[in-house]
Formats: C-alpha cells, sequence, structure tokens
C-alpha cells in the first residue's frame, strides 16, 4: 500500500510539474498590443477603425476615443489596420511582451473619389471627407423630408410598453412577492433591462395621419387606442399616458433637434452638427442600390446633450438617410438615464424618397449604474403611404390630434390581433390580463393606498378622502402652532356633485378657520380631470400673507412656515365665491365668477384712514364685491393630473392668460368700484445646444380712482428660504404697491454647456441656470393715499416706518445665478437685489434652494 502511495503521489507531483511548466509557458507565449490610433496629418483620433491579425479571423476595433487592445495567444508576425477612407497599414508584433503600438493612418484619396466626395482628408472640419458628406446630406435636407411634398398621408400605429427592469433573482423571490410571480418576465441576461423583468404598462394606437404643406398642417385621426389601466383612484391614466409619450417622442432625425427625455438633444444632421459631432466613415456598402456609405459620428464632449451612432446615407445625389441607430455616451449629463437604443428605417416611396417605414426607441431609467429600474420602448409602425392626394380642407380642421372613435367603446384582442402592424409578444400580451389581476389583489391595493399617502397626501376611504397631510401641522407668528384637518368626496360617492372641507385652529390666536365647497360636475366627469366644466360655490374663513401667490402647494404647508425677515404682516378673510368653469378640448378655457370678501388687518397690518383733522383712525373692515372673467388659451397642453395639482409637462408652445376683474360698489356692501385687465404670455424657448429658456412677460392696469391699495396689485413677493419661480425673492411681503405695472420674468437653462467644458465639473454632471427678473410700474395720484385722506394707508412698521411703497421711474430688477442638479434633485441661486436697495429690512443678496427634478 505505500509503495501504490508512493507511486500515485509521485505521478500527481509530476503532472502537476508538466502542468505548471505548459502554463508557464503558454502564459510566457500571451502577447498583449495597445495602443491609439490617429490621423496622420491632423493628429485626431479616429474612432471605430477595424484591426485585423491577418491570416486569421482575429480582430477588434477602436473605441470612440481611437484607443484599442488585443491579447494574443499565439505568435503573430504583424497586425493590420483598415479605416475606410484611409489607407492600410500593417504594424510588427514582438513576440511575448506587453508593448504599445501607436498608430498614424493618412486618408486614401482614390476612396474618395470613390464615394464621390473630393478633398485631400484631414481630419478636421476642413476637407474632412467625412465631413463633406454629412454637409451634403444637411444640404439635402429639405428634399429628403416629408414636407418636400405637397401631401402625405399613411396609417400609423404605435406601442409603448414599460416594466422594472434589472430585477436581481434575489428580489423576484422575496416573499413580499410570492403571489406575484406570474408578473415577471424572463429575457436574455445582455439585453437592455436585465435578466428579470416585471411589465408594467402597455398602450397601443392606431392612427391615419394627414399631412399637407399649405398651408401647413398636420392631422392624426385616432382611429383605436387601448392601454393598461390602473385604478383612477390611485392612478391618473390619461396624465400617465401623456406623460410616457412625452419621455418617448417621436424621432425625426431631420429635425435640428430631437427631444429625448424632455431635453433636447441636437440631430447628427443637423445645421450645426458638424460643430459638435466628430465624423467618420466607416465603410461603403455596394451590395445595396443605390450604394451606402456608413458613417460614425460621436459628440466632441461626451458630457453635452448629443447622440452618438451610425448613418447610412445613400450615394444617389440625393444624400438621404436610409437607416440611423442612435445611442448616446454613459458619461451624458442626461439625469438617471442609464442607456439608449434608438434606430430608424427607411424605405424608398414610389416618389423615390425615402420615408420612415419603422422607428424604435428603448430607454432604460435608473437612479444608479447598479439596481433596479425602468425600461420603456416605444415602436412606431408607417405603411401604405399615399403621396400628393389632395385632401378637403375640411380633414385639417380642429385639434392636431383628433379621436375618431368612441372612447365608450373598447376595443378588445381580435381588432388588434388584425389591425395592428406588428405581433405583441407574448409577455406584451399579458400586461392587459396582468393589470387587471393585480388589482383585485389586496395587498396591492394597500400598496397603492400607502403610496398615494405618501406621494399625494391623500388617504383613501372609499367615498371621502381625507388629506393632504402635509397641511395637518404648520406654524406662523398670527396663528401659532396650527392644526388642520380636512378631505372631500370622491366619484365613489356621486360623478355630479362633490364636496371639499378642512378645519383649522390657531393656538396663538385662538380662532377657528374653514372652508367648505360644493361643486357640481356638467359632464359628468371628476371635477379634477381634463377638460373641466363645473360650477363651484365655497366658502373660507382664513389667514392670508398680502402679496403672496403660490404654485402646486398649499399656503399652509409645513415646509413654508420657515421664512425669513419680519413676516408680520396678515389679514383675516372672509371670501364667497361662486365660479363657473368650462375647458374645451382644444385647450382654450374660460372662468366666469363672483368674489365677495370681508378682510381685516392682523399682526403689525392696520387697515387705518384719516379723519378732517389729520388723525388716524381705524377703518375697520375691507369689504369687496368683484366679478371676474378669465380667459386661458395653451394648445397642445400636456400635463399630469395629481390628487391636487395638474403637473403640466412643458412643450413649445406659448400659453395665453387675460384676466378681468370689476370691482363693484354698492353690491353686497363692495367698497369700490374698478376694472383690472391683465395679460400673461408664458413660453419655454429652445436653444439647442445652448439650452432653453422660459419667459413670462406680464402687464395690467386698474381703471377707477380712490381705489383702497388692498385692491390693487400688491407684486408677489417671497420670504421664504426656497427659490419660488413666480415670485420676486427678495422683496418683502407688501412692499410694493401698483395700479399699472409690466413685467418680464427669464428663468434660463443653460443644461450643463458651461460646466461640461470643466474638468473638474463635468464629472457632478452640474447644470447652469441664470435669472432675470424685472418690474415695472407705478401708482396713479388718484389712487396714492398720499394725496387721498380717504383712502387706506400704506402699512408702516413698529416703529412707524413706511414698509409698502410705490414704483418709480426705476424699475425693480433681481437676478440669480445658480447651480443646478445637485445630487439630480436642488437648485441653489445666488440671488442679487440691484435696486430699491435703501428700503428698510431688505436684502441685497440671499441665497435660495429648490426642488428640480428633471432628467
Amino acid at each position: 500500500m505505500k509503495t501504490i502511495s508512493k507511486s500515485i503521489w509521485l505521478n500527481i507531483f509530476l503532472t502537476l510539474c508538466v502542468i505548471q511548466i505548459g502554463a508557464g509557458a503558454a502564459i510566457a507565449q500571451n502577447t498583449t498590443i495597445k495602443g491609439t490610433i490617429t490621423d496622420a496629418r491632423s493628429g485626431e483620433t479616429l474612432p471605430y477603425v477595424t484591426i485585423l491579425i491577418p491570416g486569421t479571423k482575429m480582430g477588434t476595433i477602436s473605441d470612440v476615443d481611437g484607443k484599442y487592445a488585443m491579447t494574443l495567444k499565439e505568435t503573430y508576425p504583424t497586425v493590420k489596420f483598415t479605416y475606410v477612407g484611409y489607407l492600410n497599414i500593417e504594424k510588427p508584433i514582438a513576440p511575448g511582451i506587453d508593448q504599445v503600438i501607436n498608430v498614424k493612418m493618412a486618408v486614401d484619396a482614390s476612396m474618395l473619389k470613390e464615394v464621390t466626395i473630393k478633398g485631400k482628408g484631414r481630419y478636421r472640419n476642413k476637407d474632412n471627407p467625412a465631413v463633406q458628406l454629412i454637409r451634403e446630406v444637411i444640404a439635402h435636407k429639405d428634399e429628403n423630408k416629408m414636407a418636400a411634398n405637397d401631401f402625405v398621408e399613411y396609417e400609423q400605429y404605435e406601442k409603448i410598453s414599460l416594466a422594472l427592469s434589472n430585477l436581481s433573482d434575489d428580489f423576484k423571490d422575496k416573499r413580499i412577492f410570492k403571489n406575484y410571480q406570474f408578473l415577471f418576465k424572463q429575457q436574455d441576461s445582455t439585453a437592455m433591462g436585465g435578466k428579470v423583468m416585471l411589465p408594467a404598462y402597455i398602450e397601443e394606437k392606431l392612427s391615419q395621419i394627414y399631412f399637407r404643406k399649405d398651408p401647413n398642417a398636420k392631422k392624426q385621426k385616432v382611429i383605436a387606442n387601448r392601454r393598461a389601466e390602473f385604478d383612477p383612484k390611485f392612478v391618473d391614466n390619461d396624465g400617465l399616458s401623456k406623460y410616457f409619450n412625452r419621455l418617448y417622442e417621436d424621432i425625426n432625425i431631420y429635425d435640428n433637434d430631437i427631444s429625448i427625455a424632455t431635453n433636447l438633444l441636437l440631430s447628427p444632421i443637423a445645421n450645426s452638427a458638424p460643430t459638435f459631432y466628430k465624423f467618420f466613415i466607416r465603410d461603403t456598402i455596394k451590395t445595396s442600390t443605390p450604394w451606402l456609405i456608413e458613417l460614425g459620428f460621436v459628440p466632441r464632449n461626451k458630457t453635452d446633450l448629443l447622440f452618438e451612432g451610425r448613418l447610412f446615407v445613400t450615394l444617389d445625389g440625393k444624400y438621404g438617410v436610409q437607416n440611423a441607430y442612435l445611442t448616446v455616451n454613459k458619461d451624458i449629463n442626461l439625469n438617471f438615464l442609464r442607456d439608449l437604443e434608438a434606430s430608424l428605417e427607411f424605405e424608398k416611396g414610389n416618389d423615390e424618397r425615402y420615408h420612415a417605414s419603422k422607428t424604435t426607441l428603448a430607454m432604460e431609467f435608473a437612479l444608479g449604474e447598479k439596481g433596479g429600474g425602468l425600461y420603456g420602448q416605444r415602436v412606431v409602425n408607417f405603411k401604405d403611404y399615399k403621396i400628393n392626394e389632395s385632401r378637403p380642407d375640411s380633414i385639417y380642421k380642429g385639434p392636431n390630434e383628433e379621436i375618431a372613435y368612441n372612447p365608450e367603446i373598447k376595443t378588445g384582442e381580435s381588432f388588434w390581433a388584425s389591425a395592428r402592424h406588428i405581433p405583441l409578444e407574448r409577455t406584451e400580451l399579458d400586461i392587459y390580463r396582468n393589470i387587471d389581476t393585480l388589482q383585485k389583489l389586496p395587498s396591492f391595493r394597500r400598496t397603492m393606498d400607502i403610496a398615494t399617502l405618501l406621494l399625494a397626501g391623500y388617504k383613501s376611504f372609499g367615498k371621502v378622502e381625507i388629506g393632504p397631510v402635509n397641511t395637518f401641522y404648520s406654524f406662523n407668528p398670527i396663528e401659532g402652532f396650527r392644526l388642520r384637518f380636512g378631505g372631500r368626496t370622491t366619484t365613489e360617492l356621486s360623478k355630479r356633485v362633490y364636496f371639499e372641507t378642512y378645519a383649522a385652529y390657531g393656538f396663538k390666536d385662538r380662532k377657528w378657520k374653514y372652508f367648505l365647497s360644493s361643486t357640481y360636475s356638467f359632464n359628468n366627469k371628476s371635477i379634477y380631470h381634463f377638460p373641466f366644466h363645473y360650477l363651484r360655490a365655497s366658502y373660507q374663513r382664513d389667514t392670508k400673507i398680502p402679496g403672496q401667490d403660490l404654485q402646486f402647494v398649499q399656503e399652509d404647508n409645513f415646509l413654508l412656515s420657515f421664512k425669513r425677515g419680519d413676516n408680520n404682516r396678515w389679514l383675516y378673510n372672509d371670501v364667497y365665491k361662486l365660479e363657473y368653469v368650462r375647458e374645451f378640448e382644444n385647450h382654450l378655457s374660460y372662468k366666469i365668477g363672483f368674489t365677495q370678501w370681508s378682510q381685516r388687518a392682523a399682526g403689525i397690518l392696520r387697515y387705518e384712514t384719516l379723519d378732517d383733522e389729520g388723525v388716524l383712525q381705524n377703518a375697520g373692515l375691507l369689504n369687496n364685491s368683484e366679478a371676474n372673467v378669465e380667459l386661458r388659451y395653451a394648445p397642445n397642453e400636456k400635463f399630469y393630473q395629481g390628487k391636487l395639482y395638474r403637473t403640466p409637462i412643458i412643450n413649445k408652445y406659448p400659453i395665453f392668460t387675460l384676466r378681468y376683474n370689476a370691482g363693484l360698489k354698492g353690491v353686497f356692501e363692495g367698497q369700490n368700484r374698478y376694472d383690472n385687465l391683465a395679460l400673461n404670455i408664458s413660453k419655454r424657448v429652445y436653444l439647442s445646444q445652448f439650452g432653453y429658456a422660459d419667459v413670462s412677460t406680464e402687464g395690467g392696469y386698474t381703471f377707477g380712482s380712490k381705489i383702497l391699495f388692498p385692491l390693487l396689485t400688491v407684486h408677489r413677493a417671497n420670504q421664504t428660504y426656497a427659490y419660488q419661480l413666480n415670485s420676486y425673492n427678495l422683496m418683502n411681503f407688501l412692499e410694493f404697491v401698483s395700479d399699472h405695472y409690466a413685467s418680464v420674468d427669464v428663468q434660463y437653462y443653460m443644461n450643463g454647456f458651461l460646466f461640461n467644458k470643466i474638468p473638474l465639473l463635468k464629472r457632478l454632471k452640474l447644470r447652469e441656470v441664470f435669472s432675470f427678473k424685472g418690474l415695472m410700474g407705478g401708482l396713479r395720484d388718484e389712487n396714492n393715499p398720499a394725496n387721498n385722506p380717504s383712502l387706506f394707508r400704506f402699512p408702516v412698521d413698529e416703529q412707524g416706518k413706511p414698509i409698502s411703497y410705490t414704483l418709480s421711474r426705476q424699475p425693480y430688477i433681481e437676478g440669480s445665478v445658480g447651480v443646478a442638479n445637485i445630487f439630480k434633485l436642488i437648485r441653489v441661486d445666488l440671488v442679487k437685489r440691484f435696486t430699491y436697495l435703501n428700503n428698510p429690512n431688505v436684502s441685497e443678496w440671499g441665497i435660495r434652494a429648490r426642488f428640480k427634478l428633471d432628467f
């Protein structure tokens, strides 16, 4: 046994020695080569160069920075570098050692002639054959666009689906998902979205599209629409659909800018594309008729809002795009975007032009590089093109998108099986059934209930819901500690009649405040969803800060309890209001109302007049009755309807708002007769690579004489530490009063265009933001309390010094510079006030912060 044992161990030892020697020999033969490939004349790096080992199928390509690396396990004498438009080059390899082989490639003049582009080829924009080719594409854009035809008509099918993505097996197998295993989808682990996905949403739409060149019009008639819907008690399905379609918008390669996740990225064939992109000829495809040139492109700066990818350009003298593949660099300054892939396919029509046949856009959003995310894909297919067939003008009238089917009739799978252009995958078909099943599970409904409470602030109890919870507790100098409790009815009680109420109590002033409203819906729909059509009557007794105008938050929100400076000018209001609201599908709306209120000053604010002897006396209550009319037009407006507010999904179209208020003296004790007219125009201006600007202009005029100052325009001020878009952030409450004014507000977001050029900052993906707010106005003598003893005096502070003023010839101006996208959530501004610095208790400088969630 000992002899056998020794023999076995000897054989094992010898075998290990042989293996070790062989392995050492094999390792010794490994050769690693790497380097950078550049243009011989310009020194610019060349991406996507093909690197081959002659006589084998081994090879690789250089990356976008022209770098490459290969490990060879055997001995090879040379390595070959090939690139369309350049001369091939071979370099010797020293076997058995790691080495750097940098390559400088020279332009092949004969190849340039073959692709019908002249030039000696220097990798700069000047004399660069790839740039000359893209300039030809740009020059021929107009004749390749749909607008090159007088009329175009086609059928369009679109599908958008979303799923929770990149889920781990551990996540899937958690106990909480024991009853939800039917939801999960398995796929190839290398695909975008990861191995395990949880499909969550799908929508299909079939439309007929009509385009007319002159006068320009494009009409989409929706023939059918189908989507997986959640319980409207938790989710605004219409708003969700619009939001997803805003994220996954149509891609038109011929537009200068392409919308990706609400941001505009410069198209690779935009007029200014050669300034921001690098272009490279990658291949000539002679098997296609006409011949195609494969043109690669990458951004000059990886963090800029630009694409990278490939274009296939026709060499038929029209330089049309036959195919396009788009993605983005992993370092791009887009929030939460983990991956993007887009493909555009074109087919030649009877008019010899290439028309879109199919576009696919897939994006995955996530908080980090690893872990779960949200994967979405939108596919649009086009067929049955009809070119230059005239249609009557009636086809193009009305809104751009028109519903041409009865929404009450739900289309089922039998219809869609024959109507859709592209068959659904089995997992996509299952989404419709799975969502219905999911919403019947008590555990899922509990989860949605909790999520609604946390995000929207309301807890549903079926026919009523309680909230908003962020107003249950707040504090201020007048009321001290304030508790509030309220709620409202839902569609489960009635689709016609709605009630809303709250009660609040201040422990310092020991006063109750309350609100009650009753609303009747004329269209038998929820009064919180578009289009509004209702009549509402309400009564409110509560406090208010004069000159504070908040958007998307309640005034007694706990977070707004913290304010700078003196916050001791308040009002007690009793307000009766009757209003009729009507919205139309084209987003024209109007509001007609009547308001009567009694107002009493609180804190250090006093409503006082001068008697005949010039002695101040308390004026008591201010009673006012007012008729109100508002017209608003917001073409193509889209929004997500929350529990409290409609959150706008801003687009390029302007919004017009005209308001008229008439003071009715003698009606319900109204003390003044006046007419107030105000117009506001706001618009987002897109500036391509330089970001965008939100511009708002407003003007107002109050007609009448001897009008009490609380009924004039008290300009919107902000004494919180939050940056408020619609207020003057370094103006004090009640600081300026006018009876005529004009203002402009510009918020300019550069989207990191400057910071992306600074090496130490671009990795942080910060973004620059600038603002300017200017206000001109004044107060006519007949409305100035200094000239009219019977008018309410402007308020003063505890020392008797004025705290309210009129604007003179000098405008009120403030501006700010800020850094946005801090932790992808926060905007911080350094704000400067430029004028009226001698007014008491004003700040010339201030720091304000704002939560701003952007892609």
